[in-house]
């Protein structure tokens, strides 16, 4: 068994605060940014950042669906940390100013991996497959933020 982990970047042309708030907003915006690999999304505590408990299932492959009961944290400025209740998989976004009016948006997701030759696919595949995924997350974050077009 060993630590699998996932990191996906973006720079976002739009400030820290304003892509911070947009993905803490779980009763709003972030429901928007999901791609067809989650569904049954529901909040069911909070809604706002620190303190949120949200679900939802991913379908990170044909046969694989996590379901997921995520606690939501601030430790720092910046920082959303989404630990699950069902698994060791633990994700942190992380959004940091990147120059005038632009932010970088680190997503990072580790979990405990499986051990034998199970594992090492997993270890091997999971974290392209959870990083298209982000990739796709992050594009509508940024979409969503980008030119103050977004209709909140």
């Amino acid at each position: 068994m060993g630590q699998v982990e996932a990191t996906t970047e973006r720079i976002i042309a739009a400030g820290a605060e304003d892509v911070f708030d947009a993905l803490a907003d779980y009763s709003g915006t972030r429901a928007k940014l999901l791609p067809e690999h989650f569904s049954e999304y529901e909040v069911r505590e909070g809604g706002d950042g620190k303190g949120t408990l949200v679900h939802w299932k991913l379908q990170a492959t044909s046969k694989r669906v996590r379901d997921c009961l995520l606690e939501v944290d601030e430790p720092t400025d910046g920082q959303l940390v989404e630990k699950d209740r069902n698994s060791s998989m633990v994700t942190t976004w992380t959004v940091t100013p990147a120059g005038e009016g632009s932010s970088k948006v680190v997503v990072t997701t580790t979990w405990q991996g499986a051990g034998g030759i199970g594992g090492f696919f997993e270890r091997a595949f999971a974290p392209k497959g959870l990083g298209r995924i982000y990739d796709a997350v992050l594009a509508r974050l940024a979409a969503e933020v980008e030119g103050g077009t977004s209709a909140g």
